[in-house]
């Protein structure tokens, strides 16, 4: 079984627009193993129980936020391992910074292309 049809994915993003514009790239590149949520915490409740391999999460949402999912993520058990990227249109050298403290894996820019998806991915779980 290849890296991508085994792949498990949480994409996290609060707009619906932006989480098609996630999954649609995901499509492209062939990751097809996915689950969406539009709320960190929803997120985390979701993982606890059924662990994913990857989390595509956007920096800016109501309530738990991208930074504070992290941080959650990296605080349970289960999901202490999981890769983690994280989606914003301003990477702030404070957000870049506090990220990177809390165990980010990689981030990825908005706008951003499924090649730079791809090639962002795959700096985390490896050649897909």
């Amino acid at each position: 079984m290849s890296l991508k049809s085994s792949l498990r994915v949480m994409v996290v993003d609060d707009m619906a627009t932006s989480r098609g514009l996630i999954t649609q790239a995901l499509d492209d590149i062939g990751i097809k193993n996915y689950l969406t949520e539009n709320d960190g915490r929803r997120a985390l409740e979701r993982m606890a129980g059924n662990p994913v391999h990857l989390v595509l999460s956007d920096y800016n949402m109501p309530g738990l936020d991208g930074l504070g999912l992290l941080k959650a993520v990296r605080s349970h058990p289960s999901t202490q391992k999981v890769g983690f990227i994280l989606v914003t249109g301003r990477p702030t050298p404070e957000i870049v910074n506090e990220a990177k403290k809390l165990g980010l894996n990689n981030m990825i820019k908005k706008p951003f292309t499924s090649a730079s998806m791809k090639q962002c991915i795959e700096s985390v779980v490896g050649r897909l």
